[in-house]
Formats: structure tokens, sequence, C-alpha cells
């Protein structure tokens, strides 16, 4: 055997050994991104947050950077994890409205329901219909009394055009046959106060916003739109409760999960999904999330899966309904 031909030989066993090294690499080798979509301080980014600490007690010394990167109704921040290498060091923190966004924005370079590995639900943020003191309504069949009073003159506030606050209120009134007028708003903090000033009477927005002024007073809570009551207020009824019978099957739930790059290593996920299952179990998570207005929302990936896929078809009919398009 030449000595060229050994060389070559060499070379090429040591770069073999290298890509096997790397294949084999245990994960995390490095810090983790866990991409936001939405700004800083609302129910998706506070969720992360909690969650990021968590995990990084598991996953020791790497740490978990949670990366706010809003834009484009959450498609921005979204794409960024769709193109990221599939290696499980990039991770979205996936909420219904990327399933919004599936159906009212027609050109996408990904699909959330196909382009991405869920890894489980994670928490959700009721929905809270609420009304100012001074209106006198403290149910939701007297505000849709005063919907079917006032004729199609009634506006109700919510976090944004093309929300999951938009979509239930949309529904709510396609449920019981009245009309509203939207007035969004760029951000539930933003809505709430204008509702708390009686700018506009109604908001719907989600607890973590609404909460502060219900415990004030300031606020009259309705109902929150999630098939269950809220951890976070249970003497608030669900939507379903009202006693309304189209609404006796009512249920928008505002979710927050956890997703890879579609490709991701199965042992990878594997590992990230029983990691989040022990973080989730613990008691003091449930705690933590509860003190800011979150509750635990805990789903596996096959769930999760078929979650994103039924939201995708009632939003799309809400969008039918409604004539709802993005800013």
């Amino acid at each position: 055997m030449s000595v060229i031909f050994r060389n070559i030989v060499a070379t090429l066993l040591v770069g073999l050994a290298s890509q096997a090294c790397l294949a084999q690499a245990p994960f995390p080798s490095k810090p983790i991104r866990l991409i936001v979509t939405f700004s800083p301080g609302g129910a998706a980014d506070q969720s992360a947050r909690l969650l990021a600490e968590r995990l990084a007690e598991r996953w020791k010394p790497q740490s978990v950077v949670v990366e706010n990167i809003i834009g484009a109704g959450g498609n921005v921040g979204a794409e960024v994890v769709f193109r990221a290498a599939p290696d499980g060091h990039t991770l979205l923190m996936v909420s219904n409205t990327h399933a919004i966004n599936r159906v009212i924005f027609s050109k996408t370079p990904f699909d959330i329901t196909k382009d991405f590995e869920p890894i489980g639900m994670v928490s959700s943020s009721a929905i809270v219909l609420a009304t100012n003191p001074k209106s006198k309504i403290t149910d939701l069949r007297g505000l849709i009394a005063r919907m079917e009073q006032q004729k199609g003159e009634f506006d109700y506030l919510t976090c944004g055009v093309a929300t999951a606050h938009h979509f239930a209120m949309e529904l709510i009134k396609d449920a019981v046959k009245q009309k509203a007028t939207h007035v969004p708003h760029k951000g539930c903090g933003p809505a709430v106060f204008d509702a708390v000033a009686g700018q506009v009477d109604t908001v719907i927005a989600t607890m973590p916003a609404v909460l502060p002024f219900i415990k004030q007073g300031k606020l009259v809570p309705l109902a929150v739109t999630s098939k269950g009551r809220s951890d976070s207020a249970r003497d608030i009824p669900t939507v379903a409760e009202s006693g309304i019978a189209s609404l006796a099957n009512f249920e928008v739930e505002n979710y927050y999960g956890l997703a890879a790059p579609a490709g991701t290593p199965r042992d990878v996920l594997a590992r990230i999904r029983a990691d989040l299952a022990v973080v989730l179990a613990a008691p003091e998570t449930k705690v933590r999330f509860a003190n800011a207005g979150l509750d635990l929302f805990v789903v596996d990936a096959a769930g999760m899966s078929e979650i994103l896929k039924a939201d995708v078809v009632k939003y799309r009919r809400a969008v039918q309904t409604a004539g709802i398009k993005a800013e």
C-alpha cells in the first residue's frame, strides 16, 4: 500500500469517526433557543420563560434562551425555527395563533401542521369575556341581550385582528346569530385598559391581562371560552355553562406548546418530550404557572398534532363566516 493511499484511507477514517461522534453527540450539546413569536410580557412569553427555567435545570450546563422574534402575526419567528438546523437546539413556542395563520395567510413557506415536529402542549391562558361595571351586564345572557337590543351598534375590544380572542367572539356571535363591531387593539394590555376606562365597555382578552382588574372590581367577568374553568379563577363560568343551547359545546382554547423543525432526530425528540413531561408533572411547575395566571395544558405530541389540525378547520369556518383578514 502506497504512502499516498494510506494517507487517503487515514483521512477518510478520521472523517467518518468525526461524523460518528457528531451523530452520537448527547443532547443538548449547546444552548437551546426557544423562539417566542410574540412580544415580551404576554402569556406566550411568560409560558416560555417559566418553561425555559425548568428545562434548563434538567439540561445543565446548557442554558435555554428565550428569544422574542415578532412580525407577520407570528410567522416571522416561526420561519426562523422552520429554517433552523433540525437538531433540537432551536424550538418554537407554538400557539393557536399559528393555526389561525395557516388559514388567513395564503402564502407562507411552511405549514404548522406538517413542517414541525410537535413535542407537547405546555399551558393555556384562558380567554375572558368581561365588561365595565357601568354597563350593568353581569353574565353572558345579558351581553347577548344587549347585542340584540343595540341592533349591530354594540362594540367589543380585542387584542388584535385575527387573534384567538377575535375568533372566539366571532364564533359566539355566529352561534347566537347576533351582530357586534370589532374594535381591535395592538395587544391585550391596551384593549383591557380601554375597557377599564370605559372607552368601550366589553373586552375579550387573556386571563393575565384581565384578572388584576377583575380582582379590583374594575371589570366584571362574564365567561371564559375554554372547555373547563381556569385554575386561576375558578368562579368564572365557561361559555358552555351559560345555559344557551347554541353555545352548549362551545370551546376555544388559547394554548402554548413546543415544536421542533421537521427532521429532528427521533432520539432527540424523545429526550425533549420526556424531559418536558417530567417538568410539567412537578407540583411546583403548576404553582409557578398559576401565579402567572396560566393553566397547565398537558397534551402529548400526538394530541398536540390533532388539536392544531382541528383548529385549522374551526378557524377556517370562522374566517368564512366573519370575513376576517390579516392586517
